[in-house]
């Protein structure tokens, strides 16, 4: 239901809301830590994997709304983490939060909630709110879950505006790593990078998943992750056999003229370079390449993409409100990969460079495995160029 009050009484069912930029005001049941959370309001249409989700870094300040009506049915364990903590700002969802039903559940939705102390507000017509996010593109957000007594509407919207638009917001930087480490067996480990041995992998760390870091790694390769603010020049002085630029959140143009001058080395390195999501935005603007704000993104685990190379179909899974435009395109630069839902581009590869990337998550936690393929064509490159 939507309000435009400005007295709201507070109750069992209804001790928490969701208010969006233009003023609109959902009343829901509240779960989690007591307070204000913030962030662009996204929808995904996923129907598992909604811990991997909320814990992936690219959700930075973002609050999800979930299509699936049951979130939290199955628990939640320390295995399916994607990063160290949860990343999004909060989440939406339908139905009240049950107990947990699933043999790898170790704790229940509403107490990890708690532990992170992130915010959940349920009772939400979430199939309603995702068309309107649909039709009238992403907006800014709160959820208001007071312990106390509900804050007056006009005190909420001053407080709602004070949040910034992701748009030139550089957020790769908050999320990445701040020491370089080593991954062997689901093991992080700090290392000196001077001190490396043998042939690696360098991850440049936008926000990496941890099972970009298995994927990487199940192909025998020393898997070594450096912070987004440790020299390109360094790490290519470190001779690394390939370099992958990782996934992450916020507006890649910012994050890239950030990192401008560091980047554009990329351009005379000698092996592969694979890019994911923000690492594809990344190389693409490497070669001069524009980025855009999409009007609501995509997000869900059943995105069909065309191969252009082979023609096949591909049901992917992604995560994005940022696209690289199709206009000025680069004549150095090849697409690969075409969305059959918009036509945006979801795949590049750079001409008479070892260098490509994808827009979607190829690793797949949560989602469909058709482009795994994609880590096996880079074990390949990382081969033939040794």
């Amino acid at each position: 239901m939507i309000y435009e009050m400005k007295n709201i009484v507070k109750t069992d069912q209804n001790n928490c809301l969701l208010l969006l930029e233009d003023g609109s005001v959902f009343f829901g049941k509240g779960y989690g830590k007591f307070g204000d959370t913030f962030g662009e309001i996204c929808f995904n249409t996923s129907i598992t994997g909604y811990q991997e989700i909320l814990s992936d870094p690219s959700y930075f300040k973002q609050i999800i709304n979930f299509t699936f009506p049951h979130i939290g049915i199955v628990g939640t364990n320390d295995i399916d983490y994607e990063s160290e903590k949860i990343f999004a700002s909060g989440c939406i969802i339908n139905n009240e939060i049950t107990l947990p039903s699933n043999f790898r559940s170790e704790l229940s939705f509403e107490k990890w909630m708690k532990k992170e102390g992130k915010i959940c507000i349920s009772k939400i017509d979430t199939r309603n709110l995702t068309k309107r996010i649909r039709d009238k593109g992403a907006c800014n957000a709160m959820i208001h879950f007071p312990k106390k007594e509900f804050r007056t509407i006009a005190y909420l919207k001053n407080k709602l505006k004070t949040f910034p638009s992701m748009k030139n917001l550089d957020l790769a930087t908050e999320v990445s790593t701040d020491n370089v480490y080593s991954w062997f067996k689901s093991v992080k480990r700090i290392i000196d990078p001077s001190k490396l041995k043998g042939k690696f992998v360098a991850i440049i760390d936008y926000g990496v998943k941890k099972n970009i870091l298995r994927m990487i790694e199940s192909k025998g390769f020393q898997t070594i992750i450096f912070p987004v603010t440790f020299s390109i020049k360094d790490i290519i002085g470190l001779k690394p056999s390939g370099i992958f630029l990782s996934n992450g959140p916020g507006d890649p143009t910012a994050t890239y003229l950030k990192y401008k001058k560091e980047l554009d080395l990329l351009k005379d390195f000698k092996k592969p370079i694979f890019g994911i999501c923000l690492g594809h935005q990344i190389l693409s603007l490497i070669y001069e390449a524009k980025t855009q704000k999409m009007h609501h993104g995509h997000r869900g685990a059943n995105h069909p993409i065309k191969n252009l190379k082979n023609k096949k179909v591909e049901i992917t899974v992604q995560n994005h409100g940022f696209v690289v435009s199709k206009k000025k395109f680069p004549s150095n630069l090849r697409v690969t990969h075409l969305s059959l839902f918009d036509k945006t581009i979801a795949g590049i590869e750079v001409k008479n460079k070892p260098f490509f990337s994808v827009q979607y998550h190829p690793e797949s936690s949560p989602g469909p495995q058709d482009s795994h393929y994609l880590f096996k064509k880079f074990e390949d490159l990382v081969n033939k160029y040794a």
